[in-house]
């Protein structure tokens, strides 16, 4: 064997190790072995999945908490399309995640080879590029562009298609061939500033507004600029309003936050249409946030601050388009507004004072629920009981839908940044425990609580085993209605009481099958149970604990901030 000569599988590990890769997920296979016994004889953090879909999960979380790059693989066939759903989630939410998936010899592609599928074209559309490697001394130029492209512009996940003959070929490889650039090794890589003089015009707008607002959507996070917001914001007040993936963009606590807007909201909503000049910052303005385009109102005058040019128009027309990074965009409109920032906070301090009224009139108006004693288990009363337990430095991962809008509306940070942890790239249920553990995984001194509902808990059990093998000590919060709650819901709101389809689950005690899992179960039957329970969660570090809730069974009940049996619906309405 020449010095150098390696196997194509073990130049992917060496070239995941120079980006400063790991943890991985996966599920290995005949195509990939090669890069398997690497990763053991290397050292690379990797780690047996169950279902591939959690990997991906697991992979987005970490990437979100951590700006590092996510790491996954999937042998041929149903390893590499059961990745898709997690890939979609990770490309909407702009997460940078690697995926090596092994691929048929090519001396027999299209053989009818054992799980051989066109898996390139099932898996194009779910990821931001898709890389084939075609040559064996080819591996590291295209890892270093699957870095690359992950970690640039808005994130998001590139595939690396691995033929077995690639994995198993052998090359003579020199020691500089794995050298690669550290600014690819986490998000965001690279910055673009906005035009200037676009730039210059949108601090005169704000200057001249007489009620201003920031909002703030995940591409905040992405850029990592909530200083750059609170900068803003507090300079030139100016109340900050979020989506569920921006909350944190400023802290809850700020007396500036209007908390969330778009399908539930607390006042910002209101604000919003009372607001002379909206910055919206790296947000879509998709149909949750706009409660289906319906916010902000025709004609207000918007300025929109985004990474992906074409986002900026695709629902609502601003007035001004600022291209760029939000964190140099922000720092550039503090910038420009220094010399004005006095004058604004003086003409503004009725406006902003308004804000903490307006938000403690909110609490009183909703303490009921906030404090209810009842049982089963009010979800308000849960997310209170969170809040006040939850450490400054704790996360909260929520599951899509049901655990979203609950968690979105009523969860507070503590302080800046990404504390709450939402699926809402994709809303995939089946998020909370696989996004549990990849946060505990970027943040393992960190107290970490996913928040679930039972079906979407169902869909990935395996994983307790998962998590339990790796000593991650979360914390699952299931919320169990013995429903597919949302669904459920709806349907009651849609056609009536008792006109449920598919939408309930059998009664199942989660904390017993966590405890026959080996991991620590507890029982919630009524709110004077839930402190002792979440504490004695928050202790177990070394081994996954459920925390299993019983909520209403009552469907007119199970949506925030609505009342079934009030609310008139019209035909094609979607107000919940």
């Amino acid at each position: 064997m020449l010095k150098n000569e390696m196997m194509g599988g073990e130049a992917l590990v060496r070239m995941l190790l120079a980006h400063g890769a790991g943890p991985m997920f996966g599920m290995g296979g005949f195509q990939l072995l090669p890069f398997y016994d690497a990763a053991r004889r290397l050292g690379l953090n990797h780690n047996l999945i169950n279902d591939e879909r959690c990997a991906v999960f697991a992979a987005d979380a970490y990437a979100k908490v951590s700006n590092r790059v996510g790491l996954v693989d999937a042998t041929l066939g149903p390893g590499a399309t059961n990745l898709v759903t997690g890939l979609v989630e990770a490309l909407n939410a702009g997460s940078p995640i690697v995926a090596i998936i092994g691929d048929a010899h090519r001396d027999h592609a299209g053989k009818n080879m054992t799980q051989e599928t066109d898996q390139v074209s099932i898996l194009r559309p779910a990821c931001k590029e898709l890389l084939k490697i075609e040559a064996v001394h080819r591996i590291p130029e295209i890892m270093r562009r699957a870095f690359a492209i992950a970690t640039s512009g808005r994130p998001g996940p590139v595939v690396v298609n691995v033929p077995e003959d690639i994995a198993h070929g052998t090359y003579n490889f020199e020691p500089e061939d794995f050298e690669v650039e550290a600014a690819h090794c986490a998000m965001p890589a690279l910055r673009c500033r906005p035009d200037a003089e676009m730039a210059a015009k949108a601090a005169d707008m704000i200057a001249a507004a007489k009620r201003p607002m920031i909002l703030c959507g995940g591409g905040v996070h992405i850029s990592g600029a909530c200083d750059a917001v609170t900068t803003l914001a507090e300079s030139c007040s100016i109340p900050v309003a979020h989506t569920l993936t921006g909350k944190g963009a400023i802290a809850c606590s700020n007396p500036l936050s209007a908390g969330l807007f778009g399908r539930y909201d607390r006042i910002a909503n209101d604000m919003i249409a009372q607001s002379d000049c909206l910055l919206v910052v790296g947000c879509k303005l998709g149909e949750i946030a706009t409660k289906r385009y319906t916010i902000p109102e025709a004609g207000t005058p918007v300025i929109h601050l985004d990474i992906v040019a074409e986002e900026m128009g695709r629902t609502f027309e601003p007035a001004l388009k600022l291209w760029g990074d939000a964190k140099a965009g922000l720092s550039d409109l503090s910038s420009l507004l220094e010399s004005r920032s006095a004058d604004q906070r003086c003409a503004r301090q009725a406006y902003i004072a308004e804000v903490p009224k307006k938000m403690e009139a909110w609490r009183k108006d909703v303490s009921e629920r906030l404090n209810s004693d009842e049982t089963p288990v009010h979800m308000a009363r849960l997310i209170t009981e969170i809040n006040k337990l939850l450490p400054d430095d704790g996360y909260l991962v929520a599951d899509g839908g049901f655990a979203a809008h609950w968690g979105g509306l009523l969860f507070d940070t503590k302080k800046a940044g990404r504390s709450f942890v939402p699926d809402r790239g994709f809303a995939s249920i089946g998020y909370g425990l696989p996004g549990a553990m990849g946060v505990q995984l970027a943040a393992p001194d960190s107290v970490v609580i996913g928040l679930t509902g039972d079906g979407g808990f169902n869909m990935v059990l395996g994983e307790l085993e998962t998590a339990r093998r790796m000593g991650l000590g979360v914390t699952i919060v299931v919320v169990n209605n013995a429903a597919s709650g949302y669904v459920k819901a709806l349907q009651h709101l849609m056609f009536g009481d008792g006109a449920y389809q598919s939408s309930e689950l059998s009664e199942t005690n989660y904390a017993n099958v966590a405890n026959a899992m080996g991991c620590h179960g507890i029982r919630v039957e009524s709110p004077d149970q839930l402190e002792a329970a979440l504490q004695s969660a928050f202790a177990e570090k070394g081994r996954p604990s459920v925390v299993d809730v019983v909520v209403t069974r009552d469907p007119a009940r199970m949506l925030p901030a609505v009342d079934n049996r009030t609310v008139q619906v019209k035909k094609g309405d979607r107000v919940a």
